[in-house]
């Protein structure tokens, strides 16, 4: 297998830099200023579609973090480098001028074209982001305004989401922080008060908090998601994940994301490596394989992960989209590098294959959406957009690349 690791890396590396060079390329807004809203999936641009936090907050953390990895170390100062921490800086910059409500703290969920604030409601999952976007900012950048908004934005959650009654964090707030009747992250999800997807980028933005940030309260809420996340997210029994709760955490669906536990395995052992403790490393380690294992039921022959099954109607949703593969590259090298079994490096290899044949558009640059079950491309989805982001893809080339 050295000789294919080999090749893997080779491949990885020339990807995160077409990836990158697609972003720094297309994505910024030289009419607006920020990053556009909407590139469709044949490359036009609609100058005119609102921005979201999510895609900013993303591109703040992959032209941060790409200055984080030790391969550009001795290149920060060449031409690449220069310009990823001129789009970093650019991020930054939009962010802190256009989505911060200087008056309730925090980021608005969208603004207009033109960087007015249009979605004024507070969700904890873009506040999330934008915090692990900051942190990521200033390990590369050592920029302190960036460091007080990311501590700022984690009291807010913890003073306004926190729920002390029963754990964990409540999803969405007025502008003014009253919690809002419609919580859902997009139409597609249920309106229910707890998700597993918020506290997952919760735990991931706490975790990237700590590092810069090593403070015993942020620390104690580490521990404190992964007990909700063993206790009340992660079904014991199947090893899967529970997507969508009441307030006391009784699930109000059955639908898994073979995706969401794939990337959950390798983020979560990620959370326990930051606090150093060998019990709970142990543990993590168990679990991690367990989800690694679970999320290997939406595998299809060809490589790829299927998106969504419901128990409930024993429905397949077989379409397959670039973030789950993305994240199942990452997920499955962390398993084979926690239990040395070669049978998850070939998860990874069969997934960058599918990548490679189906995801990655040359022609265009960036990767596609997904694909419908006959391998037609879902055209009508964005190329970059609300959720179309750099993160997913980007991050897992880092992530093995780091760990080759």
């Amino acid at each position: 297998m050295n000789h294919s690791i080999f090749d893997l890396k080779q491949e990885i590396q020339v990807e995160l830099s077409n990836i990158l060079a697609f972003w720094a390329t297309h994505s910024l807004d030289d009419l607006n200023g920020g990053f556009i809203g909407k590139m469709d999936f044949d490359g036009i641009v609609h100058p005119e579609v609102d921005k979201s936090s999510v895609l900013n907050a993303r591109i703040l953390w992959t032209f941060s973090a790409v200055l984080n990895q030790p391969f550009l170390s001795s290149g920060k100062e060449s031409t690449e480098g220069k310009e990823f921490l001129s789009i970093a800086n650019r991020a930054f910059h939009y962010i802190n001028q256009h989505f911060r409500d200087t008056v309730h703290g925090g980021v608005y969920w969208s603004v207009d074209a033109h960087g007015k604030p249009l979605s004024t409601r507070k969700q904890i999952y873009g506040l999330a982001f934008t915090m692990y976007g900051l942190t990521e900012y200033y390990r590369a950048t050592r920029n302190q305004q960036a460091l007080n908004f990311a501590i700022e934005l984690f009291e807010l959650i913890e003073n306004h989401s926190f729920d002390p009654q029963n754990g964990g964090y409540w999803e969405a707030f007025t502008q003014d922080w009253e919690l809002l009747e419609d919580l859902r992250l997009s139409e597609k999800d249920r309106n229910d008060p707890k998700t597993m997807n918020t506290h997952l980028h919760i735990i991931e933005a706490y975790v990237n908090l700590y590092r810069v940030w090593p403070n015993a309260q942020v620390e104690a809420k580490i521990r404190h998601l992964l007990d909700v996340f063993e206790k009340h997210i992660i079904e014991a029994k199947s090893g899967h994940m529970q997507l969508f709760f009441d307030a006391q955490w009784t699930p109000t669906s059955d639908t898994i994301s073979f995706g969401h536990d794939i990337e959950a395995s390798w983020l979560l052992y990620e959370a326990t490596e930051v606090l150093h403790n060998e019990t709970l490393l142990k543990k993590w380690k168990s679990i991690a394989l367990r989800m690694a294992d679970a999320a290997a039921q939406g595998f299809n022959e060809d490589g790829s992960l299927n998106h969504e099954f419901d128990p409930q109607t024993n429905h397949w949703d077989t379409h397959r989209e670039w973030w789950v593969s993305a994240e199942g590259m990452v997920g499955y090298f962390n398993a084979f590098q926690l239990s040395g079994e070669e049978r998850y490096l070939r998860c990874v290899e069969g997934l960058w294959q599918f990548a490679k044949k189906h995801l990655i558009n040359a022609e265009i640059g960036e990767w596609n959406w997904g694909v419908y079950d006959d391998m037609s491309l879902m055209h009508t989805e964005d190329r970059i957009g609300f959720w179309k982001c750099p993160y997913h893809n980007a991050r897992a080339c880092m992530e093995i690349l780091k760990r080759i």
